[in-house]
């Protein structure tokens, strides 16, 4: 139960392609997060799957079964908003089984589907309360709660946590997980966050301009970015993105320096690493081992305790960050030399698709 199916799916608003073509599997189980910048269309594509929106073109199989036509109510589904939309003058209990209630399910059997989601999302304290008596992470369980004990093919998650400070957005990041993990159910999730996808999918969708640009898993995405949009919108930090030329197993940078990176370069216009992968080191370094390959001056440095960020500007390339594990005596100002191995490094084309290695 809740494999969905994508099918050739488009979706229009006044003549304004906003969903252009997808083709998608989601296996039984899953739990897919679609990301992509704000207007890429992720929210949009949840809401056709829900039956919120109707689709301009395409097919949505449930199951098997073409729900393309169909309304919400017969698509067995359960959606979770980023609003928590809980009736204030309802108890918790009251608020988790409104659905059923209006279905008419006896009362004994709602009771029991509500005392069992409340163990899972630990709210049995809670459930003679109203909704103002709880934190913004207590109504988004409840919130979850009351899509559990509808029982439904598949999960919609529509940036659940955007309303929470940071704190309960890493609680309740793990709260989800857990529950992935214990209901086993298909589970559909947009964000905005690339850190909430990177740590909770078990795959990842990447969309922009209305398309898809790359699914894979999140380490996937990782280490073998498809293109330059896909490479720097996984990852934080950002990717560090410079103009080269590349020619045989050269780069080329901007203010001439020329490093064998003993790979195929060959048509090379960008050249991408990430702030994990690179290292300061001294500038007059001439060793392989920690050799400097472009050379620069810490305009910025940020200590964080656990990571320090270095921001390097090299003259004529750009503006390189960083990432130093604990902490790091080095300070504005400095002349510093970057080193970083050819196996991390990223190339991209004139057309922005990645080189393979």
């Amino acid at each position: 139960m809740g494999q969905i199916e994508l099918k050739g799916i488009r979706k229009s608003f006044g003549g304004i392609d906003v969903i252009k073509g997808i083709d998608l599997q989601i296996n039984e189980g899953e739990l897919v997060i679609f990301v992509g910048p704000s207007g890429c269309g992720k929210s949009t594509l949840l809401r056709l799957i829900s039956g919120l929106v109707e689709a301009s073109d395409g097919q949505i199989l449930i199951d098997g079964d073409d729900v393309t036509g169909k309304p919400p109510a017969e698509r067995e589904l359960s959606m979770v908003f980023q609003s928590y939309a809980l009736y204030p003058h309802k108890s918790v209990r009251e608020n988790m089984g409104f659905a059923l209630t209006v279905a008419g399910m006896p009362k004994a059997e709602i009771t029991q589907k509500v005392d069992e989601a409340a163990a899972t999302l630990k709210l049995e304290d809670y459930l003679d309360r109203k909704p103002k008596a709880l934190s913004g992470g207590q109504r988004q369980r409840v919130a979850i709660g009351r899509a559990i004990v509808r029982e439904p093919r598949a999960f919609l998650f529509d940036e659940p946590l955007s309303n929470l400070d940071a704190a309960l957005r890493v609680e309740m990041r793990l709260e989800i997980a857990r529950l992935h993990q214990k209901l086993g159910a298909t589970m559909v999730y947009v964000t905005h966050d690339q850190v909430e996808a990177m740590t909770l999918a078990d795959k990842i969708v990447v969309l922009q301009a209305g398309q898809i640009e790359q699914i894979g898993t999140p380490l996937d995405l990782y280490r073998h970015p498809g293109n330059l949009f896909v490479a720097q919108f996984i990852g934080s930090p950002k990717m560090n993105v410079v103009d080269c030329t590349g020619t045989g197993t050269a780069l080329t940078f901007g203010n001439g320096n020329t490093s064998d990176i003993a790979r195929n370069a060959e048509g090379a216009t960008k050249m991408g690493i990430r702030p994990e992968h690179m290292a300061l080191c001294d500038a007059n370094d001439t060793s392989d081992a920690s050799k400097a390959i472009l050379t620069g001056q810490i305009d910025v440095m940020e200590h964080l305790g656990s990571d320090s960020f270095a921001y390097v500007n090299v003259p004529d390339v750009g503006l390189f960050t960083v990432r130093i594990v604990g902490h790091s005596d080095a300070k504005e100002g400095d002349m510093v030399g970057l080193h970083f191995a050819s196996g991390d490094v990223h190339l991209f084309d004139a057309s922005e698709k990645t080189i393979p290695a």
